[in-house]
């Protein structure tokens, strides 16, 4: 750093461009393939002959795997280095768009998904850790957030990417996009980052508790899909329930006797904590429902074309980018806990008057708002919750909360896709039932309101978080995927 640093930021070098531009590559085609899809669904399913809410797999597949692995990918780094697990990751991730591009059949690409959500568990969480190593100074923090800028443009170009390529070229070209630009963050990685580690890390991985909740909630969640196919008491929906059941008591035993457990289970008695991340993970189970059904309601209710729903989720994105920029700002002088409830509140009020908004123009309005409440309520979570955890239990906190927000909204995707098939009465009628999507909708409407009122005891308390000074660099695991995902 130069004499002058003390007084001004230092510029970025050639090689510390690169640097980020990896980075930031990795977290944008992540972001990007994983809200490209929502809008895809539909011609798909036309594709396949199959029912559009029978692909909700594509999604919470992925984000079951993700969610299930994310923590384990971010130790992996720590213990093998960060750049070669990177690598290993964009290389997967490349790969397996190929497989998916490939797909003759919903099954061969719901795999493809499944296991391409294991190759961005080895991206998402790494890539601000590759930037905070490289980066020791001043420039840290402009270096994060230009990362973190690329995974909010991914989050609000992958639906109208999404809806444009469906349309004007294929699905499958969508998936093959990823690949240059894979291999461009590979090459980058390769030639400007430094291998770095954390050689303090535990030197142990709980790969047994990431496998007993992965197979945990696949069962719960495939009872959960097919039980009214094969008929709720039927044999083999009550044989996914229990194994899903065992399974997660497996879970528990495993993690209490783990070295270095996947999820510090000693934070669920702290109840402030709990709260708040209950809190957050409502807000992204809205926002993954908001994304899911809504695609379904504007192309197969609305008969709106991929390329027309993809301009009007722009409004989506738009609000929920908004709130994501603004949300550490307006955190400088409000509480992020009050802040949350604001914007669950705000989504919830906002997401029941869209399911009677019938004008495109204020659907869109509306939709923004909507996305600007489910934004500026999860954004917040890790940053609500800091408060109330030690100083060196940030890291088990923050993987706790990374989690719960992936994982339950997968979870959520799942039942939501389950439930309106039962109110529509037709697994082939569902995705068009534009009725039905608003029952299951408003149901999320008064999720988020309930979420808000659960923060009002803290919120009077008056203990919280008031972020006083420049924002923290992200850990590996304090980078919080969209909607999220």
């Amino acid at each position: 750093m130069s004499g002058s640093a003390g007084r001004t930021t230092p510029l970025f070098s050639r090689r510390d461009r690169a640097v980020i531009a990896a980075a930031s590559i990795a977290v944008l085609l992540v972001e990007l393939d994983w809200f490209a899809l929502n809008l895809m669904l539909p011609v798909i399913a036309r594709d396949f002959g199959t029912p559009a809410t029978d692909l909700q797999w594509l999604v919470s597949g992925y984000m079951l795997t993700l969610g299930a692995l994310m923590i384990v990918g971010g130790r992996a780094a720590d213990l093998y280095g960060r750049r070669r697990v990177i690598v290993v990751g964009l290389t997967g991730f490349a790969v397996m768009s190929v497989v998916c591009s490939a797909a003759q059949n919903a099954a061969w690409l719901t795999v493809g998904r499944v296991v391409q959500g294991m190759t961005a568990a080895l991206v998402l969480p790494i890539a601000v850790a590759v930037v905070t190593a490289h980066f020791r100074d001043a420039r840290q923090g402009r270096a994060v957030g230009t990362v973190l800028a690329f995974s909010a443009v991914g989050t609000a170009l992958g639906p109208f990417v999404g809806g444009s390529f469906a349309e004007l070229v294929s699905w499958r070209a969508v998936f093959l996009l990823n690949v240059p630009f894979c291999l461009l963050a590979v090459v980058l990685t390769l030639r400007y980052v430094t291998e770095s580690r954390d050689e303090t890390a535990a030197r142990g991985m709980d790969l047994p508790g990431a496998v007993t909740l992965a197979v945990a909630l696949t069962a719960v969640m495939l009872g959960v899909d097919q039980g009214s196919d094969w008929g709720w008491d039927s044999a083999a929906t009550v044989a996914c329930f229990t194994v899903g059941v065992v399974m997660l008591g497996l879970f528990v035993l495993v993690e209490r006797r783990a070295a270095e457990p996947l999820i510090d289970l000693s934070l669920l008695h702290n109840r402030p904590f709990v709260t708040v991340t209950v809190a957050g993970t409502v807000s992204n189970i809205v926002y993954c429902l908001v994304a899911v059904l809504a695609a379904l309601y504007l192309e197969q209710a609305r008969g709106l074309s991929p390329l027309e729903s993809g301009v009007v989720f722009l409004a989506l994105s738009a609000g929920v980018g908004a709130a994501s920029y603004w949300s550490g700002h307006l955190a400088h002088r409000w509480r992020a806990e009050v802040l949350m409830a604001v914007g669950l509140l705000l989504s919830g009020v906002a997401l029941a008057a869209l399911t009677w908004a019938r004008p495109l123009p204020l659907y869109a309005a509306v939709f923004a708002v909507v996305g600007a409440g489910v934004g500026l309520g999860w954004a917040l979570t890790n940053a609500a919750t800091q408060s109330y955890v030690s100083a060196g239990r940030l890291a088990a906190a923050s993987g706790l909360v990374l989690t719960s927000l992936v994982l339950w909204g997968a979870v959520a995707v799942t039942v939501a896709a389950t439930v309106l098939e039962e109110i529509s009465g037709s697994t082939g009628a569902a995705a068009s039932d534009g009725s039905a999507i608003d029952g299951v909708l408003r149901v999320a409407a008064a999720l988020a309101v309930a979420g808000a009122v659960a923060l009002v005891p803290l919120v009077r308390s008056g203990r919280g978080t008031l972020v006083r000074g420049p924002a923290r660099a992200p850990e590996e695991v304090d980078v919080a995927p969209r909607g999220r995902s």
